[in-house]
């Protein structure tokens, strides 16, 4: 019977990322630490050094089969120990009586997926250290595109594109930030054998420990029952969950910013893209949709990595069956994730026009702030000030005309300021602050490390 997939994550959402988390990948990596397990027998002497060099030799992908570790694990229900009978059968000599000496199952399965976390970590990371250059790029696209900035969905003062760019741009950076911290802590495994005393490995256990992780450049823990305590991979995953609610939130921000009420920016749609089965004309933003869809899961399987901490005295198999699954999807998905806002935003487009016209969309209004702090200048108090321009806001609104003809009007204002001095008052462009040399400084910070 032909296998046919029903996860999603094996076709529509499937990256190159998934290569670290497939069953062969597994097996290779249980067999390395196998490996580094004989080698460091045979340097403290309890195995013989040609026993330990037969296991190496044969501790690979092109001698033990994946195949033929299912069958033998059909037969006696444990994956990891149908690796070792595999791995056994193909060692000649007396090679054979030592594989797996002295080890507990988890001494190979937490110390194989921590190189496993670790590759799909510093993936995870080229991969946005690559969205940052996007970001650079499009920061200095637009380091003087003035637009309006919104508060609470409503309409506040001024930003610039180039200011919305760096701040997604910024937190991205302090992702690679926190996978850099987070590195070191996951780059650890244990060989202690059961309950983690090491007393199957003798006087020699904290030694061949050692010697283990040197071999494969992890780090020993310093103690350990028989797993590795899961703090170290429940912080993984929320760094992935972390990670996946930032690409959610600009994905979001890219949905909101393509609604035809303000349609300043869109995310790319091919010639012959289709955007409704029954709609024509629509132009839906769906890539954005999925990333922010894919983030829910994130965060769900985040209770599961929080739960996997709770286990029972020296060990249970609590955590072992969601595990084949969270990381897994969290990774691969996390990846998809990156892949689709890269791409989104290499090719992002900018409607000026729109971004002109919701600008200036209150008349004026956005620039009551400026106003009312040139008023202080002026001799009226920051409260009174606040006040007047609160009522002519009111009154603009309700009446459809500029602010600025309002405050014409005004005895206050017209005592303070000529016409010329208002209109200079109410452009846009004028009161950005220091928008432009924050986005040059980040600029200027992102690209030393990542671009020089």
């Amino acid at each position: 019977m032909s296998h046919e997939f029903i996860h999603p994550i094996e076709t529509r959402y499937r990256t190159e990322i998934a290569r670290y988390f497939t069953e062969e990948n597994k097996l290779e990596k249980w067999l390395q630490v196998e490996a580094a397990l004989a080698i460091a027998h045979a340097k403290v002497g309890t195995i013989p050094l040609q026993a330990a060099e037969e296991i190496k030799k044969k501790a690979n992908l092109q001698h033990v089969k994946l195949e033929r570790v299912k069958e033998i694990d059909k037969e006696i229900h444990h994956d990891l120990m149908a690796m070792v009978k595999a791995l056994a059968e193909q060692c000649e000599g007396d090679a054979e009586k030592y594989v797996h000496l002295g080890a507990t199952s988890y001494d190979i399965e937490d110390t194989a997926l921590a190189l496993i976390l670790r590759d799909a970590l510093l993936h995870v990371k080229s991969r946005i250290i690559e969205l940052i250059k996007i970001f650079i790029n499009l920061m200095k696209k637009t380091i003087n595109l003035v637009c309006i900035g919104r508060t609470h969905g409503q309409h506040a003062i001024p930003t610039t594109y180039g200011m919305r760019f760096g701040v997604w741009a910024y937190e991205l950076h302090g992702h690679v930030e926190r996978i850099d911290e987070a590195l070191p802590r996951i780059s650890h495994g244990k060989m202690s054998g059961a309950v983690g005393t090491m007393a199957s490995f003798g006087d020699v256990g904290e030694k061949i420990q050692e010697i283990v992780m040197k071999e494969l450049n992890l780090k020993p823990v310093l103690i350990a029952n028989q797993i590795i305590q899961r703090d170290r991979h429940a912080e993984v995953l929320f760094l992935t969950t972390l990670i996946g609610q930032t690409l959610a939130k600009i994905a979001r921000q890219n949905r909101i910013l393509q609604r035809n009420e303000i349609a300043e920016m869109f995310e790319p749609f091919k010639r012959k893209q289709v955007g409704s089965s029954t709609m024509p004309h629509k132009r839906n933003p769906h890539k954005s949709e999925r990333i922010c869809s894919l983030a829910r899961i994130l965060k769900s399987n985040m209770i599961v990595a929080l739960d996997n901490m709770i286990l029972e005295d020296e060990r249970d198999l609590t955590n072992s069956a969601s595990e084949r699954v969270i990381f897994a999807e969290n990774f691969v998905f996390l990846d998809f994730m990156l892949e689709e806002l890269s791409k989104n935003m290499k090719n992002i487009e900018l409607n000026q026009k729109n971004i002109k016209k919701n600008l200036n969309l209150t008349k004026g209004a956005c620039m009551a702030e400026r106003l009312m702090m040139e008023l202080v200048k002026r001799g009226i108090g920051r409260q009174k000030g606040h006040e007047l321009l609160r009522k002519a806001a009111i009154q603009a609104r309700q009446e459809g005309k500029h602010m600025k003809e309002i405050l014409h009007e005004n005895e206050e204002i017209k005592k303070r300021f000529t016409i010329e001095e208002l209109d200079e008052l109410f452009d846009p462009h004028q009161y950005i602050g220091t928008a432009v040399s924050q986005v040059e400084n980040l600029i200027s910070f992102l690209s030393q490390k990542y671009i020089m």
